[in-house]
């Protein structure tokens, strides 16, 4: 059984910094895929960052510049750092990665808040 765990949600002001991390945890064979998401209330989920197991990276336009994606592979780990956050940063932000442990399929994070004020 897979779990992935996110810490590092909160409360930030606008042009602030926070830092997520979500680690994978369980049978785990090989991560390939580590990825950010991300929910604001009425809007569907969208991708924020994904990075593959050799370290390149994706990022969304709308965080391009002020979001870092990065991965420690020995430790199962993906990370966000955040910066310069804007009050449209503000979501529900989860955490996803393709795994092989029983076959292979996405798992998710139970999620963490992200709250930008003005």
């Amino acid at each position: 059984q897979v779990q992935l765990m996110e810490s590092g949600g909160g409360l930030v002001q606008a042009g602030g910094s926070l830092r997520l991390s979500c680690a994978a945890s369980g049978s785990i064979f090989k991560i390939y895929t580590m990825g950010w998401y991300r929910q604001a209330p009425g809007k569907q989920r969208e991708l924020v960052a994904t990075i593959i197991s050799g370290g390149s990276t994706n990022y969304a336009d709308s965080v391009k510049g002020r979001f870092t994606i990065s991965r420690d592979n020995a430790k199962n780990t993906v990370y966000l750092q955040m910066n310069i956050l804007k009050p449209e940063d503000t979501a529900v932000y989860y955490c996803n990665a393709f795994i092989w442990s029983s076959g292979y399929r996405d798992y998710w994070g139970q999620g963490t808040q992200v709250t930008v004020s003005t």
